[in-house]
């Protein structure tokens, strides 16, 4: 910490020579929405030098900040008829230095461009774990770290070709949207395999590929009616990041004048955020505190930081022609920039989809963080935030799978979760998983039963909202976080790497496990795809009885009905109890059988399974 304030305050004598290093964004669009472009120009002493701009532009307002390495220029697109001027640096009447700026023209279907919805399976990737297309970028010049795969928390070498060349896999497994932690450069000494500790936001690592591989993988998608969403961060950057290092103004990260150096840990009771009764101390550090010592904590209420994060997101989106953002400790952000940050997007983009992650444990907290929550109105926000994650969900099906029948044991837990759909002002727009890239692994808490897997993926597969699920889960990959820390749920997809012994990439040389758990979940996210009644219809649950839970999906054309045993034992159902949701159906097709089930008296369903029915 101490560090990048010496280096802030050193730029200002920095020597008088200047010239144009660094210019973001790099080239823009014309015929946005919001016309108004603010560029950074940066090189050394340049606001000492007059900035001027060619063929009789006028800009809106020229900004020079503490920090003389910096200018922000603020234009209007619309006032500039042609594809491109010049920046010119002056001194004087001598010019000293010029970039030429670039108005690309936008793809006419830009902003209409569809995004990711309860009509998808999100498929999760960490792509330095995941296939390794390159093996010549493993290791490059001008990155510190270098692939090494013994290391747990090392670099491993995947890369988006691994990806690209991987996707007919991803999308016969039923996949329809592709996720990836983040791939934009991380160059922090250590452990930047995951991405979150980002260097430059508009530049992919050159371990994982270029910017033209990254928007070519989004393409290949596209051209698949499949899509890419971009794992996003606005609340932390690595403490590496060039702006970091040479900060524009003191109060673009958050310092603490009691902590050590000006760093304080964040106490990560985002909470704080609705608390009406939390005290501000709390609340601060929840907000302002680090991340983690690598991650200094971006302020957003800085209008010139806001800028730049929107700028940056709607740039990707643009460029890569992205299907969607994740994006990563939401509630950790200053909620009043963040809501406009996601307007200003929405605004562009109006079917563009972005989902934050709410870490939280209840409905009501998650809830809150949802555009048009009335859990948020009551605290006087609106987040402008489309759509948020089913954390509580995901805490309570492993428990819900594993305990005995109780009062709010056993199926009552997921009965209780879904029965608090009525807080979400879109429940269809809420993404539903039971791991990710931070959480134990399912077969490792369920010790790669399939029984347990196969009950988990038809929850998640035929509730309301958008499933996810974790790379490898399909192949019963396994890993121990509290044994092996976050190294061990990241573990390498086998076949990803040439010298691996077994390739599950490959459907022909699976195990006979590993087929087991592909199979099944092939047959039910294909089968999903098509299913209207699932993506978007009504549900209807039956209370949890004998630890057995029963819901149907139902429109005016289809009702498809769910049956989850958790049992030991085989259960008999007397289906008169479901009349109001059965009506005159006598028969229906058990998708993941095949089988024929009959619909007239009872229903015996073995133990540890699920049944997914489809009504005739």
């Amino acid at each position: 910490m101490k560090k990048i304030y010496t280096i802030f305050a050193l730029s200002a004598a920095s020597v008088a020579f200047a010239q144009i290093q660094k210019v973001e964004p790099a080239f823009w669009w014309k015929g946005m929405k919001n016309p108004e472009l603010q560029i950074l120009i940066y090189g050394k002493n340049i606001a000492g030098n007059e900035i001027e701009l060619s063929d009789g532009i006028k800009a809106k307002e020229i900004q020079k900040v503490e920090n003389p390495n910096y200018v922000f220029v603020t234009v209007n697109t619309n006032e500039i008829k042609g594809s491109q001027f010049k920046i010119n640096l002056k001194k004087g009447k001598k010019s000293i230095g010029s970039y030429t700026y670039e108005l690309k023209q936008r793809n006419p279907n830009s902003a209409n461009r569809e995004s990711f919805s309860s009509k998808d399976l999100v498929y999760l990737i960490m792509p330095d774990r995941f296939a390794n297309g390159d093996e010549k970028n493993d290791s490059t010049p001008g990155l510190i770290e270098k692939a090494n795969r013994s290391l747990p928390n090392g670099r491993h070498g995947g890369d988006l070709k691994g990806i690209i060349d991987n996707l007919d896999y991803i999308q016969n497994l039923g996949a329809t949207a592709v996720w990836l932690t983040p791939v934009n450069e991380d160059n922090e000494k250590v452990y930047s395999y995951h991405g979150y500790a980002q260097t430059d936001l508009y530049k992919i690592d050159d371990r994982y590929g270029s910017n033209e591989d990254y928007r070519e993988l989004s393409r290949k998608l596209n051209d698949r009616k499949m899509m890419l969403v971009m794992d996003y961060v606005t609340n932390h950057w690595g403490i590496s990041h060039w702006m970091i290092k040479d900060l524009p103004t003191k109060d673009w990260i958050h310092w603490f004048s009691d902590g050590e150096n000006g760093f304080k840990r964040s106490n990560y009771k985002t909470t704080t955020q609705f608390d009406t009764n939390a005290s501000e101390a709390d609340k601060k550090v929840a907000l302002d505190g680090w991340f983690d010592t690598t991650m200094p904590d971006i302020n957003q209420k800085n209008p010139l930081v806001l800028k730049y994060l929107t700028q940056n997101a709607i740039w990707w989106i643009e460029y890569a022609e992205l299907g969607g953002f994740r994006v990563d400790t939401y509630p950790y952000n200053d909620k009043e920039a963040m809501a406009k940050w996601a307007k200003a997007i929405t605004d562009e983009y109006p079917k563009f989809n972005i989902v934050g992650e709410t870490w939280l444990n209840t409905a009501g907290h998650i809830s809150a963080w949802q555009k048009d929550s009335k859990t948020g109105e009551a605290a006087n926000y609106n987040s402008n935030l489309p759509s948020v994650m089913d954390f509580m969900l995901y805490g309570d099906l492993p428990k819900a799978l594993n305990e005995k029948e109780g009062w709010d044991t056993g199926m009552n837990r997921l009965y209780n979760s879904m029965s608090s759909d009525f807080l979400y002002p879109d429940i269809n727009n809420v993404m539903v998983f039971f791991e990710n890239h931070d959480t134990e692994r399912w077969n490792e808490i369920f010790n790669s039963d399939p029984k347990s897997y196969k009950m988990a993926m038809s929850i998640i597969s035929t509730i309301r909202g958008i499933p996810q699920i974790y790379y490898g889960t399909e192949v019963g990959m396994r890993g121990d976080k509290n044994k092996g820390g976050d190294a061990d749920i990241r573990r390498d997809f086998p076949g990803g790497w040439k010298s691996d012994k077994q390739n599950a990439l490959n459907p022909a040389t699976q195990t006979p496990e590993q087929k087991e758990f592909y199979q099944f979940t092939q047959k039910l996210l294909n089968w999903r795809k098509g299913k209207e009644v699932i993506h978007t219809g009504k549900t209807k649950n039956f209370v949890p009885q004998n630890n057995v839970f029963v819901y149907f999906r139902y429109n005016e054309k289809e009702t498809v009905m769910v049956v989850v045993n958790s049992n030991e034992k085989d259960e008999n159902l007397d289906l008169k109890r479901f009349s109001e949701a059965i009506k005159t159906s006598t028969k229906g097709n058990e998708v993941t059988s095949g089988k024929e089930i009959s619909l007239e008296n009872n229903l015996t369903v073995p133990a540890k399974t699920s049944m997914i029915i489809e009504l005739k």
